[in-house]
């Protein structure tokens, strides 16, 4: 049933959903979404996604992840980053608005120093769709955030290369999906409707996160749309799994470890060896093969690793990097690089506009 009512990603339709959505960013409706001009070599962003607070239970993906998503925040506010919430930020299909703000005062009021720097912007996703209506935003956000928060179905970063403006256009990714990107009706029975049934019935039909063969799927339409837009690179969430410039984590630790092998590099292969073990068993279940020409698609991965893990998208100092951050080894959060790229080895490898 959740396959066919909801999570079964459409080609069609998600085209549909994201052309629509990013062209009404670039005409300029901006209660749908914002274009963010930044400088190329200055600008920097922290593109978090999919944190999924919830009231620290045993069904709250985010309890272990907490103090990693802390120490991230504080290294990226003391450092002058604009951080970009990409969508799920709440579970809001498990539990009340009022519980989770309950219980996630702290990284809440986190998030707000940077919206009161003027350097936060903050994203709806499908498991938090309710803060896409103005009521519950001004219920439950307000008293954290204040009256300056704006949230958004989309934002396009926007930067000048070569006399040409790039662009990297930044959605939830849930666009298409047959019960939470529709009409305005369908969007708000969703929200106003479902949602709370959904809750008092403990029901939850969505399972792309959870199941492998509808993220790689969904993660091949995503690429595709995005291959079609020029001098656009495309960032979004949703699925949990990490996507570097059209690679997915899988695919680039096969890599490193090829490598690694091929130069009898013992300590890379046993680290590497570990944690494509590790991950293997996160993602396990992937089958499909990508063919991925171009670096046009990445995905944040999310706030709530089984480990306390945490990976993001950092568009910093000329780079954009896919980041990862634990607290394994004592109690301050580490950031780990895992892949990066200059902004400008990715634009010149884009596909030629028309």
């Amino acid at each position: 049933m959740s396959d066919r009512l909801s999570s079964r990603p459409d080609k069609k339709a998600v085209f549909k959903s994201l052309t629509q959505l990013y062209n009404r960013i670039l005409k300029g409706k901006k209660d749908t979404g914002l274009v963010v001009p930044f400088d190329l070599q200055q600008g920097r962003f922290i593109i978090f996604s999919d944190q999924h607070k919830g009231c620290r239970d045993a069904a709250d993906d985010f309890r272990d992840a907490a103090d990693t998503y802390a120490g991230a925040l504080q290294y990226y506010y003391d450092h002058g980053y604009t951080l970009i919430n990409l969508g799920d930020c709440e579970e809001l299909w498990e539990n009340t608005p009022a519980r989770v703000m309950q219980y996630n005062a702290d990284p809440l009021q986190a998030e707000a120093r940077f919206l009161q720097r003027k350097r936060y912007f903050r994203i709806f996703g499908n498991h938090d769709l309710e803060w896409h209506y103005l009521v519950p935003r001004r219920q439950f956000l307000r008293p954290l955030f204040g009256k300056k928060l704006r949230v958004y179905e989309g934002l396009a970063l926007q930067t000048q290369y070569n006399g040409n403006a790039y662009r990297i256009f930044l959605a939830h990714g849930h666009q298409g999906d047959k019960r939470s990107d529709g009409n305005t009706f369908s969007k708000w029975f969703v929200a106003a409707i479902w949602t709370p049934v959904q809750r008092w019935l403990d029901i939850h039909p969505d399972t792309l996160s959870e199941s492998f063969d509808l993220i790689d799927a969904h993660n091949i339409i995503m690429y595709e749309w995005s291959v079609q837009n020029p001098r656009t690179l495309f960032i979004s969430g949703h699925t949990h799994k990490p996507v570097f410039a059209s690679l997915d984590h899988i695919d680039r630790l096969t890599k490193q470890l090829e490598r690694a092998t091929a130069e009898n590099d013992t300590t890379a292969i046993t680290a590497l060896q570990k944690e494509l073990q590790q991950r293997q068993e996160e993602y396990a279940g992937k089958q499909l093969v990508k063919t991925m020409a171009y670096p046009t698609y990445f995905n944040t991965g999310c706030c709530c690793f089984s480990d306390g893990d945490i990976t993001g998208i950092e568009v910093a100092d000329g780079f954009v990097r896919l980041i990862k951050w634990s607290r394994k080894s004592g109690t301050v959060a580490h950031r780990k690089v895992l892949e990066e790229a200059p902004l400008y080895y990715l634009f010149d490898q884009l596909p030629a506009a028309p």
